[in-house]
């Protein structure tokens, strides 16, 4: 059995990306609401007041409607997300992006038959991280970036879950939905759909504590963009239903140039016919419209040496060569084999193809060849800092070809070729014929009879005509006025119906199938009654593709009875009477100090898993209870490393994804359950997503690290206070990436079997603008979590916690010695004991400090209020 084809899903910013989406032949669009709650707060978006009519365009060109309330939600702004809901499920969407599990409460209480679909955002990763969806009425989920093919064909073998998969565009740096770097130095959360794109700015390389000159290389987490066409076979034949564009802050030209060359491309791969020639020139027209070079991403596995290029962070488009020569107003362009030798140019030779599960994966960028220079297309030369936003570059005037080489005359409006020179880059950045081809195709119009349409026609002598148009998802039947009469000629045949009734031009429909078996021969019919009975069953088809399938939205006000029907299941706990100091500790010098501290409860986070094991035992034999951090993220074939923490028998477990949640909460029934702590990487914003994940079994969960103080107390107010943890001290987690900066900066490495290993030799830090240098840590799963040079202290909130009900308060330590995080402990213990004020208790804390401590994230300064129209 052939592959079923899956759906081209293309990002719509603006109604002007929308209609190229359309146009260009996507099969469905994913966008967000002007209300907000969506990932690209920046985009212009859609209104919920004109949504309906937002639906209908779609629905008229045969495409399916996504939209995207991908975002974390704060208790307060629940009955506006309610409303929404109530506006979405109106308006005809076909499916819900969503990352808060409070949205999917809230939405299948709105509307019980509303297509949900789990945003990357949510960091499902796994088949338990599956099923915690489907548990939530999640039809689909959308893999993470960082799953390969092979991995991806595992999990579909797993799960039956739809899977929706990345295909195309930006590539964030950090896991989905547990990246805080805005948060954390900006005040604008990723989570709300307002990253401050820090992965695109340069850092230094701080190694042992010394800075590493590395030339050019500055942008040291900015990966390529994605191109994974050479996936779309494999992808086919796993059975996944989408391939996803990235985009909705792209234009036109982007959206179109990317749909066609997909579709051309996934429609070639269906039919057995794929053609290279024709994908080579679509991959260099996507480069001129937008890329920061392209590569496979992570579908064909880690490839640390090539992901990130490192010497720019925003739009080169298509390689063209180096300079060789300037003389007046031409410019020599000499082609080359570009380096592709990792980021820090650490060697001559190309290496070897990425292992895993793409037969062909990309080596390499579009071929300057496929889209030779021609005059008014734009050049960018390589000169000075990246972020110049003065750097030379401009239109081409004349081209002239030398051999392999081409010389480029330039007039003005032009570069200052005073500030070119020989070995600078220079790319081909901009096609104004590009443009006029979108522009075009936006005036053509709405596409026309992208919707297949099935016709039955019966009647006799003596009966009126009867005909039922469908579209497989609608039907709809009408008789004619005038009884059939026998005929002096030929008489409505099968020519006639389709000459009159099936003429379909200029409607969104198309004929795929006539039967008029029922209809006896030689038989008359006026014309102007098939045209009539033609105009009535479109018109009537129409208003159904427009409006969506029938559906069933309450007019009641749900959160409530979602959050008392919530709180039923979830399993009493009595409320301690003192506060607990909890120290997360990453070393051995930490736990002596947790130990010294004569503290009753410890949390271990360990690199590997030996060491782990000793410090269990070490804290055993102290008599502290054990906590084990699960790894941040799990993918497929990862399931090993929560046996491992089985068999170390901890008396609980801090999860941090939903995969290891799941994989505790299943055991068998009998088995002796360790305890079950949320962490902060759950993202728990509001009471029903807390009060959902209470009620499947977990003890306590940590807040979110994107609220803030006024945010976690109005949370506070509406769930039991004491199953929440606080981070009390802590330098919070910006990236978690799969990308490993010391196989990429330390080694050749592509992974972790040839990287040689160095993070078990050096200590790195990425020092920012500011000087800040911030620490980088490997977990087991050789992943990478940056944390904020600037530690942070919810110490001011401390009195107003305690009287709220909070009695757990961890402090993480990262990279302190065993004296720092004894000062640390000393100071908080006398604080939770009233010994202590706040102000004076971070003093203390922070004498270690080398950048000092700030209120961080429970500052309150950000995350502006929703629209509510």
């Amino acid at each position: 059995m052939s592959p079923r084809r899956p759906e081209i899903l293309a990002p719509a910013g603006d109604l002007e990306s929308l209609r190229a989406a359309l146009a260009s032949g996507a099969d469905a669009v994913y966008f967000g609401l002007d209300e907000g709650f969506n990932a690209r707060a920046r985009a212009e978006n859609f209104s919920l007041e004109r949504l309906s009519e937002t639906v209908g365009l779609i629905h008229r060109a045969g495409a399916r409607a996504y939209v995207t309330l991908n975002t974390l939600v704060f208790e307060p702004e629940l009955p506006v997300v309610e409303h929404l809901l109530r506006g979405v499920a109106r308006a005809g969407v076909d499916a819900l992006i969503v990352q808060d599990p409070a949205v999917a409460l809230l939405a299948r209480a709105v509307c019980p038959q509303l297509e949900l679909h789990a945003s990357t955002q949510m960091t499902l990763s796994s088949a338990e991280g599956a099923r915690f969806a489907t548990g939530l009425g999640f039809t689909r989920m959308v893999v993470p970036r960082e799953l390969s093919v092979a991995e991806i064909r595992r999990l579909a073998s797993q799960t039956d879950i739809e899977l929706e998969v990345f295909i195309h565009g930006a590539l964030c740096m950090s896991w989905s939905g547990q990246c805080l770097t805005s948060e954390a130095w900006g005040g604008r959360s990723a989570n709300r759909g307002q990253c401050a794109q820090s992965c695109r700015l340069p850092y230094d390389l701080v190694v042992d504590g010394e800075t590493r000159d590395l030339g050019e290389v500055k942008y040291l987490l900015s990966p390529k963009d994605l191109a994974g066409v050479r996936a779309v076979p494999e992808l086919a034949d796993i059975g996944v239903h989408s391939l996803k564009i990235e985009g909705r802050l792209k234009g036109p030209q982007y959206v179109s140039s990317t749909v066609q060359g997909y579709r051309r491309w996934l429609d070639g791969v269906m039919e057995g016919r794929p053609d290279g020639a024709r994908l080579a020139k679509d991959l260099a027209e996507m480069s001129l419209s937008y890329s920061r070079g392209f590569s496979h991403g992570f579908l064909a596995g880690s490839d640390h040496q090539t992901l990130v290029e490192g010497r720019f962070p925003k739009h080169r488009g298509l390689y063209l060569g180096r300079v060789h020569a300037v003389a007046g107003k031409d410019v020599l362009v000499v082609p080359d084999d570009r380096p592709w030798t990792g980021a820090l140019g650490l060697g001559d030779a190309r290496p070897e193809a990425p292992s895993g599960a793409v037969s062909a994966p990309l080596t390499g960028e579009p071929d300057p060849a496929d889209v030779d220079p021609r005059p008014g297309m734009g050049v960018v030369f390589d000169a000075g800092a990246p972020e110049d936003k003065h750097e030379p570059g401009g239109p081409i005037f004349r081209v002239e070809r030398e051999g392999d080489a081409w010389v480029l005359g330039f007039g003005h409006p032009g570069p200052d070729l005073g500030r070119v020179a020989p070995g600078q880059r220079v790319w081909l950045n901009s096609d104004p014929a590009l443009a006029r081809r979108t522009e075009g195709l936006l005036a053509e119009g709405e596409p026309e009879g992208r919707i297949p349409l099935s016709l039955w026609v019966t009647g006799a002598e003596g009966t009126p005509l009867r005909v039922r148009m469908s579209t497989g998802r609608y039907t709809r039947e009408a008789v004619g006025t005038t009884l059939l009469a026998p005929s002096r000629g030929a008489g409505v045949d099968a020519a006639l119906l389709k000459d009159k009734l099936a003429a379909l031009g200029g409607t969104s429909f198309h004929l795929a199938a006539l039967d008029a078996s029922g209809l006896a021969p030689g038989l008359h019919l006026p014309v102007s009654e098939l045209k009539a009975l033609r105009r009535q069953l479109v018109a009537e088809l129409t208003a159904d593709v427009e409006r969506g399938p029938a559906r069933t939205v309450s007019t009641e006000a749900v959160e409530d009875g979602v959050r008392q029907g919530l709180l039923a299941r979830v399993v009493a706990r009595p409320e301690p009477e003192a506060p607990r100091l909890l120290p997360l500790c990453r070393n051995a010098a930490q736990l002596e100090a947790a130990i010294a501290a004569g503290l009753g409860e410890v949390e271990l986070d360990w690199m590997e898993m030996v060491g782990l094991q000793k410090a269990v035992e070490r804290a055993r034999a102290a008599g502290l209870r054990v906590t084990i951090a699960t790894v941040r993220v799990q993918k497929p074939g990862e399931e090993g490393y929560d046996t491992r923490l089985d068999r170390l028998r901890p008396d609980a477990v801090l999860v941090r994804h939903w995969g290891a949640m799941m994989h505790f909460l299943e055991q068998p029934a009998g088995a002796a359950r360790p305890v079950l702590h949320g962490d902060f990487s759950l993202n728990v914003t509001n009471s029903l997503t807390a009060s959902h994940l209470l009620g499947l079994g977990l003890d306590t969960l940590t807040v979110s690290h994107d609220l803030d103080s006024e945010q976690l107390f109005a949370l506070l107010e509406k769930a039991p206070a004491h199953r929440f943890a606080v981070a009390l001290h802590h330098h919070i987690a910006t990236f978690h990436t799969e990308h490993c900066v010391y196989s990429h900066t330390l080694s050749n490495g592509r992974d972790y079997k040839a990287c040689g290993r160095p993070c078990e030799k050096h200590a790195i830090a990425l020092k920012d603008r500011l000087g800040l240098e911030h620490p980088v840590i490997v977990d087991v799963g050789c992943r990478n979590t940056v944390f904020n040079a600037q530690a942070q202290s919810a110490a001011s909130l401390v009195p107003r916690l305690l009287e709220r009900g909070v009695r757990r308060f961890r402090v993480e330590f990262v990279r302190e010695t065993r004296e720092e995080a004894a000062r640390v402990l000393a100071a908080y213990q006398e604080l939770l004991a009233g010994r202590l004020a706040p102000a004076e208790a971070v003093k203390r804390a922070a004498v270690h400090e080398q950048f000092g401590v700030t209120r961080g994230t429970m500052q309150v300064l950000k995350h502006p209020a929703p629209n509510t129209r």
